[in-house]
């Protein structure tokens, strides 16, 4: 197994948080449980997908929101929010009182766009703007503004005898500006995400604009990114590949794990859809032979911190397993140590 020549110095995982639409309450309490065990087990982050009219985390700010009360050192990420279905003025605000109930913990993740189905969910979610939303960049604009403190509102004092109001987003919470994350596929998002000082948050799905495999694909996002960002070399990014350690699992649990990767494979070999999207392969495999596949991969090689996407459909006890392999296999075979970032 190759030595790493820089350590990980952050270890992050992300969960779907999925749940039994008859008995919504369990699943949402095994995120949390996940999330404490992620504590427990020194990892540096967590972070929750976000999926609308699904049966996954549909308010993740609201979950982070009792994962911060469950837990003191982890920090808590989304992965990422779709803007479209926001108001910016409305979340920042939301952000905001998250961030300070976690003492500082929390790492927004954004993305913007139209919201999947459109034309399904526009009646519902802007019945009478649907025509007027924009879902630029702009929107991403507006919620740094707002979060960062510039003005909200053109009035500010005393109203009546006990009524202070704020010209700003309140509470504000120093600090939550520097990270913010934005989510992206293309080299047009990872350039924007650079020029206005934002982190970026690279998956395991790109769009097959250049000629190139996944891992070259992601590298040429990740230096489109620091070079347009006002930080450079120092700039976060932080990659969200699949990955599966079997270690510690049991025959059936490998079983399942490899039915599961080879059932997902296909859509790795070419561009999927009008919007040509490309999926990176599952990293399935003892801690060593992942370890081995991520110091040759073109994208590894140009970040110090991750959030491995825990896979969709298994069991708590599966995730159980595949945490605490990465968290004590894995990222140390990539020259993590627990809490090495707090």
């Amino acid at each position: 197994m190759p030595t790493p020549s820089v350590p990980l110095e952050r270890l992050g995982f992300l969960t779907i948080g999925s749940f039994d639409g008859a008995d919504p309450g369990a699943g949402h309490r095994t995120t949390l449980e996940v999330i404490e065990l992620g504590e427990r087990l020194g990892f540096d982050s967590a972070w929750v997908r976000h999926r609308h009219l699904q049966y996954g985390i549909s308010s993740p700010i609201a979950v982070l929101a009792a994962a911060s009360q469950r837990t003191s050192r982890i920090e808590l990420g989304t992965a990422v929010i779709p803007l479209g279905w926001e108001n910016p003025l409305r979340l920042a605000e939301d952000l905001a009182t998250v961030d300070v109930l976690s003492g500082g913990r929390l790492n927004p993740g954004v993305s913007v766009g139209p919201p999947l189905h459109w034309d399904d969910v526009k009646d519902a979610l802007y019945p009478d703007t649907a025509d007027a939303e924009d879902f630029s960049h702009e929107r991403v604009a507006r919620l740094l503004r707002l979060v960062g403190g510039e003005p909200a509102s053109t009035f500010s004092g005393k109203e009546g005898v006990v009524e202070e109001w704020s010209d700003r987003v309140q509470p504000h919470s120093p600090g939550l500006r520097d990270r913010l994350w934005y989510g992206g596929a293309s080299s047009s998002s990872a350039r924007w995400a650079g020029e206005h000082g934002m982190n970026f948050l690279t998956s395991s799905v790109v769009r097959a604009e250049e000629s190139l495999g996944f891992a070259d694909i992601q590298r040429y996002h990740i230096r489109t990114f620091r070079a347009a960002s006002p930080a450079g070399s120092a700039a976060r990014v932080s990659q969200g590949l699949v990955v599966i350690p079997t270690d510690t699992a049991t025959a059936a649990q490998r079983e399942k794990y490899a039915a599961y990767v080879e059932a997902r494979t296909p859509r790795t070999t070419s561009p999927q859809g009008p919007g040509r999207l490309l999926f990176a392969p599952d990293l399935l495999g003892t801690s060593e032979q992942i370890a081995e596949a991520l110091y040759a991969h073109a994208g590894f090689q140009e970040v110090t911190e991750v959030a491995f996407a825990l896979p969709f459909s298994f069991e708590d006890e599966d995730y159980t397993q595949m945490l605490t392999d990465i968290a004590t296999r894995l990222g140390p075979a990539l020259g993590w140590r627990p809490g090495s970032a707090a």
